[in-house]
């Protein structure tokens, strides 16, 4: 048997009617009598989040989330007062004033979800300042009209938007490793307790199976040790055969790419995925903590992207440069005609489950 090389490979689920992609601390400056240079820093993407969670983290007094400006290369951070401007620009970023708190917006998100259907989606934009309800084509008539009314009633803090085609888990053959019951796409080698494992989708354990193949019907090589799904959707597989498991994601053009680590993704960035069935698709992200409702369940805390994703490229890698950002959750549309695709963040997965990049 040819060993996988386990970080390019993709499990992919097959079946019919499921929905879920089968889709700190501010650091103080130093004393000075000078006064703070306001021009933000130039920064890359990995930077930038590094920034974004040392002033937004745990949401402090005066800030309501952050989005990189790609072409600027500079963090715009949303404040509410005059202090924590002067916070921002000290720590090199832009603050932009806005009207809505973090707080406030996380309040309309939750409320939104209570009752929130299958087909919909919700997160906060930093951008918009607002929360956005995305609404695939399967809501309509009366549940699209009391979805209406709901955004219509949180008083200017959300907006309603719909996407085409429905929100779903990709689920599709296509070459990758196998179930006794279908395929998934694999998204990250890692270690755990100096033991190699892989990330993947939670629903990929559920839906399809905790033993996994690399080909049809072909020996065991991987056993799934845990995995959560619905509400959250990571699993956690370890590798029960001596095969290869380099840290790296298939470029599909002979190439590969190195991942040596794992970080938060952030708003604005560009990102690429790689699958089994669309192969390697970038865009960029557009806002985080999404909640995704599916007919299995809603997942909390994804990452949402403007990249197309199709059916097979499930449990694949979302990553930027050197760096493991998402596991392919679930999405709307196809790689003709666009769509949005939602990825489980990498960085959680790993604290959950006591594993490492490598």
């Amino acid at each position: 048997m040819t060993p996988p090389r386990a970080t390019t490979r993709r499990l992919v689920l097959t079946g019919i009617g499921v929905a879920a992609l089968v889709a700190g601390t501010l650091t103080a400056a130093t004393t000075s009598s000078a006064a703070p240079d306001p021009t933000p820093k130039a920064l890359g993407a990995a930077a930038a989040g590094r920034l974004a969670d040392s002033l937004t983290g745990g949401f402090p007094t005066g800030t309501a989330g952050a989005y990189y400006d790609a072409l600027a290369k500079k963090l715009v951070v949303n404040v509410l007062d005059e202090a924590a401007a002067d916070r921002v620009r000290a720590a090199g970023a832009e603050p932009r004033t806005v009207t809505h708190s973090q707080a406030q917006l996380d309040a309309v998100q939750r409320a939104l979800g209570e009752r929130a259907v299958p087909g919909t989606a919700r997160a906060t934009d930093p951008v918009l300042n607002k929360v956005v309800v995305t609404a695939d084509s399967t809501v309509r008539g009366a549940a699209l009209d009391r979805l209406k009314q709901r955004v219509a009633a949180q008083d200017g803090k959300a907006v309603l938007e719909r996407t085409a085609g429905k929100f779903q888990p990709l689920i599709r053959g296509g070459d990758a490793i196998w179930s006794s019951s279908g395929r998934c796409s694999l998204g990250f080698n890692v270690v755990k307790g100096g033991q190699p494992y892989f990330l993947t989708a939670g629903h990929c354990a559920s839906l399809a199976g905790t033993s996994w193949s690399e080909t049809r019907g072909g020996p065991v090589i991987a056993q799934v040790e845990d995995y959560g799904f619905p509400g959250r959707d990571d699993a956690i597989v370890k590798y029960t055969a001596n095969v290869a498991h380099p840290s790296e994601v298939n470029l599909y053009n002979g190439g590969s790419q190195q991942i040596t680590g794992a970080r938060q993704a952030v708003v604005g960035e560009q990102v690429q995925r790689s699958g089994s069935t669309t192969q390697v698709h970038g865009g960029s992200v557009q806002r985080l903590n999404a909640s995704v409702s599916y007919p299995q369940g809603t997942v909390n805390g994804l990452i949402q992207t403007n990249v197309c994703a199709e059916p097979g490229d499930s449990g694949g890698s979302m990553f930027a440069g050197t760096s493991a950002l998402g596991l392919t959750s679930g999405g709307s549309g196809n790689c003709s005609s666009g769509g949005r695709t939602y990825f489980a963040p990498v960085v959680d997965a790993l604290s959950r489950y006591g594993a490492q990049i490598g």
